[in-house]
């Protein structure tokens, strides 16, 4: 159907199978001053059969925002839409359920999606008071694009792509976004397939299987299992007409491959990514056990020989790698006592649906910094030996106030609603030395801020992690066990 931007259309699929995929674009105000936030515009989507990459479906309307003032000189320069465009427009509130029908459940797609997209979307449904729509996973096409096909195309925004491929000029308009998101896929997927075809031809077909690891050079479009598969895509674009007429045209493990789940990115809510990545793997594989102070499985820093710090890796795909550290074999844990609480809880990392990463930030000690020196050291120097290309980010830094060391202790949490549950063992010591652990099944953000105060002293026990996603890597501290002293 044709793109209409001054009214909510609908095309449904027949009748719409689980597993479509749902790419979409956002279209917002600029904000004019800082902590403003974006009013959403439009909204736009396609529903794509993976097993094709064709549309089935398409959704598109505008949207009026509460106050119409907040679309500025500059918005308009950016996407064309005006106040007068919007002003018959629907509010987002009667045609949230359509949009939510459209997402939820299903794989979402779309280009920076992760960084904006998602958090808008997830503003917008809190904001009218309704649960938001949840993505069974993402595929983000910045970062997966950026990672596998390269700067070639310059700086990987949809409209120098689509100049690269002589795909035309982008509107940002939704609809016309999305589609033309599709497309870049499209082509991208197929110089990335024919790229490391012709390579594998080259060199003989030859592979190491000798080694327990991927060859970190091989992008996912070189397995074999592609070579019937990516030909349909190749028909779509008009490189051929015949090779794949009797073959099979499915798509899925590609797309499979491609997927990024939901819970491997965060962006802060400005936008910009979170350096520190989700947990990868549970930090030891021994029951921890729960009484406050017992330090097994956990070690002082001051005791730790850096000499027997080593690093594994224990995956490796196209979204990075995946590497635990080991002391002794064993994965590394830490205690640290009398740690003092240099900044609160925050609340400024989010992941893509909006909801909250808390951490705080604690001084550290020397021995603790040299133990978490000597863990970057051999970290970041067993990622580029298996071939990353990532930006280090430095987990260590100095203090603007006391020029002291600090680093960020994550807090894992799990939400449902508005109930955010703590899911680290929170003990408060008390004057007379006993400890009390915390029930926190019920706790929220503002109970859990409470409890961290800057200049308050806790016990940290915590797991390093190390993460490598979306070009930047580095480890991080995920905390486990905390006893809040005594004030």
């Amino acid at each position: 159907m044709e793109n209409d931007h001054s009214s909510s259309t609908f095309t449904p699929p027949r009748p719409p199978p689980p597993d479509e995929i749902a790419f979409f674009d956002v279209e917002t105000t600029i904000p004019n001053r800082v902590g403003q936030g974006h009013c959403l515009l439009e909204f736009g989507a396609i529903l794509v059969c993976k097993h094709r990459l064709v549309e089935v479906g398409s959704y598109s309307t505008l949207i009026k925002p509460d106050d119409l003032s907040l679309i500025s000189a500059a918005s308009v320069r950016c996407n064309g839409i005006t106040k007068e465009a919007v002003s018959v427009a629907p509010s987002f509130s009667e045609v949230a359920d359509s949009v939510y029908s459209i997402l939820h459940g299903r794989v979402w797609a779309g280009h920076n999606i992760l960084r904006f997209d998602c958090p808008r979307i997830r503003e917008a449904f809190l904001k009218i008071g309704k649960s938001p729509p949840e993505p069974k996973g993402t595929i983000d096409t910045l970062p997966l694009l950026t990672q596998k096909f390269g700067r070639r195309a310059g700086n990987m925004k949809m409209a120098t792509l689509a100049a690269y491929f002589g795909l035309g000029k982008q509107s940002h308009r939704s609809l016309d976004d999305v589609r033309m998101n599709l497309e870049v896929l499209k082509y991208c997927a197929t110089v990335l397939f024919l790229e490391s075809t012709a390579s594998e031809l080259s060199n003989d077909n030859s592979t190491d299987i000798s080694s327990p690891l991927p060859n970190p050079n091989l992008n996912f479009m070189s397995d074999s299992t592609f070579v019937d598969r990516v030909t349909s895509v190749i028909c779509d674009i008009g490189e051929s007409n015949n090779l794949a007429a009797d073959m099979e045209t499915s798509l899925t493990p590609l797309i499979e491959k491609m997927a990024i789940t939901f819970e491997e990115a965060s962006v802060d809510r400005d936008g910009n990514l979170e350096p520190n990545m989700p947990e990868m793997l549970p930090c030891s594989s021994r029951t921890v056990q729960h009484h406050y102070n017992t330090s097994l499985d956990y070690l002082n820093p001051s005791l730790v020989l850096k000499s027997n710090i080593k690093a594994t890796i224990f995956s490796a795909n196209e979204h990075g790698f995946r590497m635990s550290l080991l002391y002794n074999e064993i994965p590394l844990q830490l205690c640290c006592i009398g740690l003092k609480v240099q900044f609160g809880i925050s609340t400024k990392f989010v992941d893509h649906t909006g909801k909250p990463k808390l951490s705080i930030v604690l001084g550290a000690s020397e021995s603790l910094c040299q133990v978490l020196y000597a863990c970057e050291t051999v970290a970041q120097k067993s990622l580029i030996h298996f071939g990353s290309t990532s930006d280090w980010r430095p987990l260590i830094k100095k203090s603007s106030f006391s020029g002291s060391s600090i680093v960020r202790l994550n807090i894992p949490t799990s939400v449902n609603r508005d109930i955010t549950t703590c899911l680290v063992e929170i003990y408060q010591k008390e004057s007379s030395g006993n400890a009390k652990k915390l029930d926190l099944s019920k706790s929220n953000v503002d109970m859990l801020k409470s409890l961290f105060v800057p200049g308050n002293v806790l016990d940290a026990y915590f797991c390093v992690e190390v993460y490598d996603y979306q070009q930047y890597s580095g480890i991080r501290l995920v905390a486990k066990r905390l006893v809040i002293h005594h004030i």
